[in-house]
């Protein structure tokens, strides 16, 4: 195979042929050969190929061949040449499944800006639109889908469908109903690879490596619906434990928990947008206000609490955004350092954390010994990855984990996150790595796509 960056023109001649420069024809080897199947995303046709004597890389698409392809515009996307000659594929066509109400204004609502990002990434280098699943027409293999315009406004066109999936479902309870996960299933029948899957529930993703020893040794002790006695012998020999829902996202329903010899049992936790504190003398109190012993934890997981390093007496951990890149390697794409505000259960920033750099963070606790230990934590970060993705039923290609440092220098993950948010690329000294990461999922695309160079696996 033959991969190249070309661009594509449109052209009204009537004839079903493609017009190619000196440098396609070169590679095609077009002696002896007149015709060639064009192919974008699930649509093909054949056409005859007419060398035109011009330098650079240029694809001419007559009327014809536009309307049985049906590319969306001009411009630069990758070619990808057979050793024979006799194919060609435009692309790789993109697909971002997401949701939305429709129109041409927000179509997505408060996604809106973020979707445009992931398209914006994609420019110049493959055919990327957003579609909801309502937007799909599988009697004819085709797709309804949005694509921005310059002036920040969005139009819809009819394209194949795409070379690969790319799963930002923002809902939760969506994601995993039947009916979607029935539906990613029929782009997977139909050889059309979706990732990621799913959002992952907290328990799924400790019994997914609790088989890879190297990477589960960095998992705090967790259970499952705990009882009151299970939370109450935690609490003895860990003094403080977290109780999270397993499918809860942003801190929401997190209760820390700590014992003291005396003084009794403190609870902390987010009510009505507000951090809040409560002091029980006695467990049996402390099981009527979780409701313990009624069912109510019984989509919870009770976890060891680790004694984080501080900045002030602030905890810290931190973010690691993982994408996978064209070579199907885990790449560490960016990390951000979050500070716990006061009384804080937790270190997110809508709970009043606080966002640093993880030079800053490491560096003002460990000195000069802070490039080491970050180092240390993108090692783990990424055979966690691997861990996760050798017992994933489907493709991983990007990961957030939620990283922590204890006083003794060990690290562990407490979150590991399908479809990571961008929260902490909105730091200044993290906008790079920001756009770092949008390209490394196109890259992970073309991969996917098999818009691989010739050698390539």
């Amino acid at each position: 195979m033959s991969l190249t960056l070309s661009k594509i023109h449109f052209t009204r001649k009537a004839d079903r042929a493609v017009y190619v420069t000196s440098p396609i024809a070169r590679r095609l080897r077009l002696r002896g050969r007149r015709t060639v199947d064009v192919r974008l995303g699930a649509s093909s046709v054949t056409a005859e190929l007419r060398p035109l004597n011009r330098r650079g890389v240029h694809l001419y698409l007559p009327t014809a061949v536009r309307e049985a392809i049906r590319p969306p515009k001009t411009g630069n996307v990758y070619l990808l040449l057979s050793e024979s000659g006799s194919s060609m594929r435009l692309g790789p066509l993109v697909g971002i499944l997401t949701s939305g109400r429709g129109g041409l204004t927000r179509p997505f609502g408060t996604r809106t800006g973020l979707i445009r990002e992931y398209l914006r990434a994609g420019e110049g280098k493959a055919y990327a639109f957003a579609f909801t699943p309502r937007d799909i027409r599988w009697d004819k293999n085709m797709v309804l889908g949005y694509f921005p315009t310059e002036g920040g406004g969005w139009t819809r066109k009819l394209v194949p469908f795409p070379d690969v999936v790319y799963n930002r479902l923002a809902s939760r309870a969506a994601d995993v109903s039947p009916a979607m996960e029935n539906l990613k299933r029929r782009f997977l029948r139909r050889n059309i690879p979706v990732f990621n899957w799913s959002f992952y529930n907290k328990w799924d993703v400790y019994r997914m490596i609790e088989g890879e020893p190297s990477a589960y040794r960095h998992v705090p002790e967790s259970t499952i619906n705990p009882t009151p006695e299970r939370i109450r012998e935690m609490l003895q020999r860990h003094k403080f434990i977290y109780l999270k829902p397993t499918g809860g996202s942003l801190g929401k329903g997190i209760f820390r928990i700590t014992y003291a010899q005396g003084k009794g049992y403190f609870v902390r936790f987010r009510r009505n947008g507000k951090n809040t504190l409560l002091r029980f003398q006695n467990f049996a109190s402390l099981v009527r206000m979780l409701g313990a012993g009624s069912g109510r934890l019984r989509n919870y997981v009770a976890q060891q609490g680790i004694r984080l390093i501080e900045i002030n007496g602030c905890p810290i951990d931190f973010r690691f955004h993982l994408v996978r890149n064209h070579a199907n390697e885990w790449v560490v794409a960016g990390v951000g350092a979050k500070m716990a505000g006061r009384g804080s259960v937790t270190t997110h920033i809508k709970n009043g954390g606080t966002l640093m750099t993880p030079q800053q963070a490491l560096g003002r606790v460990f000195g000069d010994k802070a490039g080491e230990l970050l180092q240390r934590m993108k090692d783990v970060s990424i055979k966690l990855a691997e861990a996760i993705q050798e017992n994933s039923r489907y493709h991983v290609g990007e990961l957030g984990f939620d990283l922590g440092i204890d006083q003794n220098e060990n690290i562990w993950m407490f979150e590991a996150n399908s479809k990571p948010g961008r929260s902490i690329f909105k730091h200044p000294a993290l906008k790079e790595e920001g756009r770092a990461a949008l390209d490394l999922v196109f890259q992970h695309c073309l991969y996917l796509a098999k818009f691989r160079r010739r050698g390539s696996s």
